[in-house]
C-alpha cells in the first residue's frame, strides 16, 4: 500500500507541474488484450524453466485518458485479464516425481499510469497495477493429456493481491504493445491440503508476460469506423 500511495504522489506531482488548461482532455478507451506470458521460476533453490502460455481470452481493459498536453498525460482504469503460466519441470513435494502443470488465475486489476510522447496518436507509458485474483485454475498433464485439474474462487493455492510494474508503447491506429512484471509471487507457499502437504512452499514463481491490445471503443464510439 505504501508503493501506490507513492506512485499517486509522483503522478499527481507530475500533472501538476506538466498540464495546460488551456488544452486538458478526458476520454476513455476500451480494448482486448492478447497475452503471452512466461515466469520466473524457482524450486527448491534451482531455477526452472517455464513454457509460453498464450491468453487470448478473456482479457478486456477499459481506461481514462487525462491528457494534460500533447507530450504527457495520466491513465487509470479497470481490467480483466488471463495469467499464468506452463511449466514441465514441476518437483511434487508428496513424492518427488516430475510433472508438467499449468497455472492461471482471472484477476481484476486496476492499473495507475503516465504516458509521454504525442498523446493523441504514439506514446510510451509506464506505471503499476494491483490486482485481485478471483478465480485460479491448475492442471496437470501426463504425455500431453490433463490427468487432474483443480479450480477455485479465490482460492488459498495463489496470493489473492497481486502487483505489478508495466511498461509499453501505444503505437497508431489503436494498437498498443505492452510488457508486465509480477512484483508478487503467483502461489501462496503456506497453503497447505488437506493431507498436509505444502505443495508451493518451496516454489517460487513471478509470472511476466508480452500483450498485444487493440482499442475497441473510444468514447462510446468505435474506434475504427
Amino acid at each position: 500500500m505504501k508503493t501506490v500511495w507513492i506512485l499517486i504522489f509522483f503522478f499527481a506531482s507530475a500533472v501538476t507541474f506538466a498540464q495546460d488548461k488551456d488544452y486538458a482532455l478526458t476520454y476513455t478507451t476500451t480494448g482486448l488484450e492478447l497475452i503471452g506470458s512466461f515466469a520466473n521460476i524457482e524450486q527448491g533453490g534451482a531455477s526452472t524453466k517455464s513454457s509460453f502460455r498464450f491468453a487470448p481470452v478473456i482479457n478486456v481493459q477499459s481506461m481514462v485518458h487525462f491528457d494534460f498536453t500533447e507530450q504527457i498525460g495520466m491513465y487509470s482504469g479497470f481490467a480483466l485479464r488471463n495469467v499464468g503460466y506452463r511449466t514441465k519441470d514441476y518437483i511434487n513435494p508428496a513424492d518427488g516425481t516430475i510433472q508438467e502443470k499449468a497455472f492461471r488465475s482471472y484477476n481484476v486489476g486496476i492499473p495507475i499510469g503516465l504516458k509521454f510522447g504525442k498523446v493523441k496518436s504514439m506514446f510510451f507509458y509506464g506505471g503499476y497495477e494491483i490486482e485481485m485474483a478471483v478465480l485460479y485454475k491448475e492442471k496437470t498433464y501426463e504425455n500431453n493429456d490433463k490427468i487432474d485439474k483443480i479450480a477455485g474462487w479465490f482460492s488459498d493455492r495463489e496470493n489473492i493481491w497481486q502487483s505489478g510494474l508495466v511498461a509499453g508503447v501505444q503505437l497508431p491506429y489503436g494498437g498498443n504493445l505492452k510488457f508486465k512484471y509480477y512484483l508478487t509471487e503467483f502461489h501462496n507457499r503456506d497453503y497447505t491440503t488437506s493431507g498436509g502437504v505444502k505443495p508451493y512452499a518451496n516454489l517460487q514463481s513471478n509470472v511476466w508476460y508480452i500483450s498485444l491490445t487493440f482499442y475497441v471503443l473510444k468514447n462510446a464510439t468505435l474506434y475504427y469506423k
